[in-house]
């Protein structure tokens, strides 16, 4: 089995749930070389119901990281209301929140609950906390850092 880089460190990660003082070292949005949610355009979960990538072409920066958008419309939305689109908890995984630690995400692991986007940090692990959306979400809630100074 052929393990890329970024696959052994999400494995990795899935088995370690970190204590709460992992926000110390995280940022406040989950990013991969310094673009936010893998560069998947967030406005396309709500507009498209799918991830869709986004361009280079269509970034803005947001809460310290660079967003990207496969259209100029979706950017538009997004810098109009990035509350409204960006995903809880930075885009960090839903699931992991819950248990007070920081994961990162792949965008097919996605649900939009009472209009926010969750992200989780696989398939396998959004089956897990789609057995008790509210209960996972109440407790992520409680562990997500209400300002930018926890991280």
């Amino acid at each position: 089995m052929n393990l890329t880089r970024r696959t052994a460190i999400l494995a990795a990660a899935a088995t370690l749930i970190a204590p709460a003082a992992a926000f110390a070292k995280a940022k406040p949005v989950y990013t991969e070389g310094k673009i936010a949610i893998d560069g998947t355009d967030t406005v396309a979960y709500f507009d498209q119901g799918k991830p869709v990538p986004g361009s280079k072409k269509h970034k803005l920066q947001y809460n310290g990281s660079t967003w990207l958008f496969s259209t100029s419309e979706n950017k538009a939305k997004f810098e109009a209301n990035p509350e409204a689109y960006a995903p809880q908890y930075g885009g960090y995984c839903a699931y992991a929140m819950a248990r007070g630690a920081v994961a990162p995400t792949v965008p097919e692991a996605w649900r939009i609950v009472d209009g926010k986007l969750y992200l989780n940090f696989s398939k396998a692990i959004q089956k897990r906390w789609q057995k008790d959306i509210p209960g996972e979400i109440s407790k992520a809630n409680a562990n997500w850092p209400r300002s930018l100074d926890d991280f």
